[in-house]
C-alpha cells in the first residue's frame, strides 16, 4: 500500500511541475533510475522455491523402497522422522524435537533421494533449494533469501492443508561454510547466520512444524555453529553401496527394462566395486543404449558388461594407434592382466586394446568380494599388478614407454599407504612427521623389491604372456571366459 502511494504522489508532483512550467525531464530520468534499481534489487532478493506436487526441480515423489544400497541410512533417517510423524508421542515423552538432519556423503549415493523419500513418508511438503541459490553479490540478498525459503515453507504446508514441511538444502557447504573464511566480503557470514538464526526458531508448538535437512560432500568445511545439537542434531552417512545394494540398485534401475535370460545381476554388480547408486543408473542407460544401437529387443550380459567400460572410461575413439604402439600396448595390458590372475585366480574380467577415453587400452579386475581392508600382501600385489605392464614392456622390447606413467603414480601412491598405515620396515609412523627423504627412500625399497618380483613372475611365465599378447592382437578384446581357455590347465604349474 505505502508502495503504491509513493508511486502516485510521485507522478503527480511531475504532472504538476510539469503544469507550471518546469523542466520535469531531468526528475523524470532521476526517478526511472531509482525505479529500475528498485526492481532490480527486489529481482535480486526474490526466489522461486518450488514444491513436489508443484513442479519441483528434483522430479516427483519416491519413497525409502525405491532406494537401493542404503538400508542403514534409511533406518537412522526413519528414527529421526519420528517427531514429524507422532508428534504428541514425542512431546509426552519430553524428547525435544530434531530441528536438522544432515546427509553426508559422496555425489550420486542418494542423498536428494533420501531427503524426497523422507517427504513422502511424513507426508510433509517438501521444498529444495541449493546452497548456490543464497549466495550473492549484493548485501542482505541472501539472508532475504534464507528468510523466504523458511517462510515459503510454512505458508505452502498451510495451503497444502499439510502440518509439516521439509526444507532440502543441497550443497549446503556452500552456504554454511566456516564463518571468516570468505575474507573478501561478508555476505557468506550474513547469510549463515540468518540461517542460524531460523532454524534456532523452529518450535515444537508451530502449526507447522519445519525440518530441516541438508546435504554434503565437504562436511569439513561447514560452520561448527551449524553442527551443534539444536540445529543439525543428526548426521546420517550415506555411504557408496556394497555389492547386496548394488544388487539392489540394478533391481530397481532395470524394472521397466526388457533384460535378455543371460543377465547376471550378481556378475555385474561384482564388476561395479565402488560404484555409486548415479554411476549404477547411468550403466543400466547406456546398456539399454547399446541394445538398441545394435537393434535388439532386449538388453544381453554383455551390454551391460560394455557399459561399465563405458561408464569407467568413456565412449570408444575413433582414432586407432599404429601397428607397432598397438603391438606394445597390447604386450603392456597382457603385462597387467598376467601378473593379475598369477597372483588371484579369477581376477581379470576383461582385456582390451580398443582405445577408450584417455586409455589406449586397458585390463579391468572383477573382485569376486568388496574388501575395505588390505593387508600388505594385498597391497603388495596391487603393487605389482600396476608394475606388470611396463616391466612386460622391457622383458619384450628391451625398454619401456610413456604409457605407464599412471602405473608408477599409481604404484608409488600404494607404497606410500603402506609407510603411513605402519606397514613398512620403518614400523608406526606418523606421515606428517615423517621426514620427506626417509618416507621417500622407503617407497624406493618397496617399489624396487616388488618390482623384482614381478620380473622373476613374468620371466617364469614367458609362453603364457606370449599367448595373451598373440590372442589379445588377433581379437582385440578378450571376455573373462576367452582370457581363461588361454590357459586353462597351465595355472597350477605357473603358480
Amino acid at each position: 500500500m505505502a508502495r503504491e502511494i509513493a508511486v502516485g504522489s510521485g507522478m503527480g508532483l511531475v504532472i504538476f511541475l510539469a503544469f507550471i512550467g518546469v523542466n520535469v525531464l531531468p526528475f523524470v530520468f532521476f526517478l526511472g533510475l531509482l525505479g529500475a534499481f528498485y526492481f532490480f534489487f527486489q529481482m535480486q532478493g526474490n526466489t522461486s522455491f518450488k514444491d513436489i506436487e508443484n513442479g519441483t526441480k528434483v522430479g516427483s515423489t519416491v519413497s525409502f523402497e525405491d532406494i537401493g544400497g542404503q538400508d542403514s541410512a534409511i533406518k537412522e533417517l526413519k528414527e529421526a522422522l519420528e517427531f514429524l510423524l507422532k508428534p504428541v508421542e514425542i512431546l509426552e515423552m519430553g524428547i525435544r524435537p530434531l530441528k536438522g538432519i544432515l546427509l553426508v556423503g559422496p555425489p550420486g549415493t542418494g542423498k536428494t533421494l533420501l531427503a524426497r523419500a523422507a517427504a513422502s513418508y511424513t507426508k510433509s511438503l517438501f521444498l529444495a533449494a541449493s546452497g548456490s541459490e543464497f549466495i550473492e553479490m549484493y548485501a542482505g540478498v541472501g539472508a532475504k533469501r534464507v528468510r523466504q525459503l523458511f517462510g515459503d515453507a510454512r505458508k505452502k504446508a498451510r495451503a497444502a492443508g499439510k502440518n509439516s514441511a521439509i526444507v532440502f538444502i543441497d550443497e549446503l557447504e556452500v552456504l554454511g561454510a566456516k564463518r571468516g573464511s570468505h575474507s573478501s566480503h561478508m555476505e557468506y557470514d550474513q547469510t549463515l547466520n540468518q540461517l542460524l538464526v531460523e532454524m534456532d526458531g523452529l518450535t515444537p508448538d508451530e502449526e507447522t512444524r519445519v525440518l530441516v535437512i541438508g546435504a554434503t560432500n565437504r562436511v569439513d568445511m561447514l560452520d561448527p555453529a551449524l553442527l551443534r545439537p539444536g540445529r543439525f542434531d543428526r548426521q546420517v552417512r550415506v555411504s557408496q553401496p556394497d555389492k547386496k545394494g548394488r544388487i539392489r540398485i540394478l533391481e530397481i534401475h532395470t524394472r521397466n527394462k526388457p533384460l535378455a535370460d543371460d543377465v547376471c545381476k550378481e556378475d555385474i554388480a561384482r564388476a561395479t566395486f565402488g560404484f555409486s547408486g548415479a554411476h549404477l543408473e547411468s550403466l543400466a542407460n547406456e546398456a539399454a543404449i547399446l541394445a538398441l544401437r545394435e537393434g535388439k529387443k532386449r538388453i544381453h550380459h554383455r551390454h551391460f558388461i560394455e557399459a561399465v567400460d563405458k561408464v569407467i572410461l568413456g565412449e570408444k575413439l575413433d582414432h586407432r594407434p599404429s601397428e607397432t604402439e598397438l603391438h606394445r600396448v597390447g604386450v603392456h595390458e597382457s603385462g597387467h592382466a598376467l601378473v593379475s590372475e598369477l597372483l588371484k585366480r579369477g581376477s581379470v574380467s576383461s582385456l582390451t586394446v580398443v582405445p577408450r577415453g584417455q586409455a589406449l587400452g586397458y585390463m579391468r579386475q572383477s573382485p569376486q568380494d568388496d574388501q575395505y581392508l588390505y593387508s600388505l600382501d594385498d597391497l603388495k600385489r596391487q603393487i605389482m599388478i600396476a608394475l606388470g605392464g611396463a616391466i612386460s614392456e622391457e622383458i619384450w622390447f628391451g625398454n619401456r614407454s610413456t604409457g605407464a606413467r599412471n602405473d608408477f603414480e599409481q604404484a608409488w601412491g600404494i607404497a606410500r599407504e603402506i609407510v603411513s598405515s605402519g606397514l613398512s620396515a620403518l614400523g608406526v609412523v606418523h606421515e606428517q612427521d615423517l621426514p620427506q627423504e626417509v618416507m621417500y627412500r622407503e617407497c624406493v625399497n618397496i617399489i624396487t623389491e616388488t618390482e623384482r618380483e614381478t620380473r622373476e613372475l613374468l620371466n617364469s611365465n614367458k609362453h603364457l604372456l606370449q599367448r595373451i599378447v598373440s590372442r589379445l592382437m588377433e581379437e582385440e578384446t578378450l571376455d573373462r571366459e576367452r582370457f581363461a581357455e588361454l590357459f586353462a590347465g597351465e595355472m597350477e604349474m605357473a603358480l
